[in-house]
């Protein structure tokens, strides 16, 4: 019996280095060390030690960690979270597929690409906006007295509605909310449209002449076209929901309460203001966690989901 053949050795190139390509890898991962690793740790110690910004760490072990399992303003913020998980990802994902589907598949078509992209660029242009501008514009909708919302309530007869949108803890995190989506669909409008340019025109005429109206069209064809452009908009908007400050910053600083209190805005005012270094660096540590662990969650989901969709 003949022992199988084994495969030539591959023959380097002449304009390959002869330590190989690893070298070039190296500025990239020192960049890696000093921005993410060397501060992850460092925060990860600090998170073990009781410290105020000035002074002598105490190493503390894990009673921070214990502290905030008892915490119901961290927990709040988790939940808070997952409401906004819904704001940036869910919500703009589907209204994104379907505005993107109107634009490319009904808009172009009978009113030409130009419409169609300045439509885009319409719902593109909060995202392009500075956070500090969308939220002096959305203050100033909000405002009680003489904020737009409200004046448009009284001006149709319905000022009974009339609310403090911001500062009522029942109403602020839905007005959060409605700035999150209104922020967060350009995003996906312009990813799912791009999706969309790759699609064979060849099918959306051959369902066409099949007789299958516009609904049917973007049910059979659309949806399943984007599969990938839809995986990475509900990673990209999870993670970016998870770790949401500014809008918050700008809007509420969490309040009224705990009300729109999420993560990382928590963990800036325990640094900052309360000057609990430790306490906040442990709530950042679980916080980089749990967007791990549901990121790679995420990109497993994806790597199944359209595993084989280029064949």
């Amino acid at each position: 019996m003949t022992s199988a053949a084994t495969a030539p050795p591959r023959r380097r190139s002449r304009l390959e280095p002869a330590g190989g390509y690893w070298a070039y890898l190296i500025p990239g991962a020192i960049g890696f060390a000093a921005v993410v690793l060397i501060p992850f740790g460092m925060n990860i110690y600090l998170s073990l030690t009781q410290y105020r910004g000035v002074g002598t760490p105490v190493f503390i072990g894990l009673d921070n960690y214990a502290r905030l399992a008892a915490d119901p303003t961290f927990w709040a913020s988790f939940v808070n979270s997952i409401v906004f998980i819904f704001a940036m990802a869910i919500i703009p994902t589907a209204l994104g597929v379907f505005v993107a589907a109107v634009l490319f598949d009904f808009i172009a078509p009978r009113f030409g690409t130009r419409v169609s992209s300045i439509m885009r660029a319409m719902f593109y242009l909060p995202q392009i906006l500075p956070i500090a501008v969308a939220g002096v514009l959305w203050k100033w909708i909000y405002q009680p007295e003489y904020g737009v919302g409200n004046s448009i309530l009284d001006s149709i007869g319905l000022g009974a509605l009339r609310q403090n949108w911001l500062g009522d803890s029942d109403t602020a995190i839905w007005a959060v909310v409605n700035v999150l989506i209104w922020l967060q669909i350009g995003y996906t409008v312009v990813l799912f449209m791009a999706g969309l340019s790759r699609v064979d025109p060849a099918l959306y005429e051959a369902a066409e002449l099949d007789g299958a109206g516009w609904m049917t069209r973007f049910r059979m064809i659309t949806l399943n076209q984007l599969r990938p452009e839809i995986a990475v908009v509900i990673i990209t908007t999870s993670v970016a929901a998870l770790k949401v400050f500014a809008p918050i910053f700008v809007l509420t600083k969490g309040g009224p309460g705990t009300s729109t209190m999420v993560p990382s805005y928590f963990s800036f005012s325990s640094f900052f203001t309360t000057s609990q270094v430790g306490y906040g660096a442990a709530v950042a540590t679980v916080l980089a966690l749990v967007i791990t662990v549901i990121a790679v969650g995420l990109l497993l989901f994806q790597t199944r989901n359209t595993e084989g969709f280029e064949k």
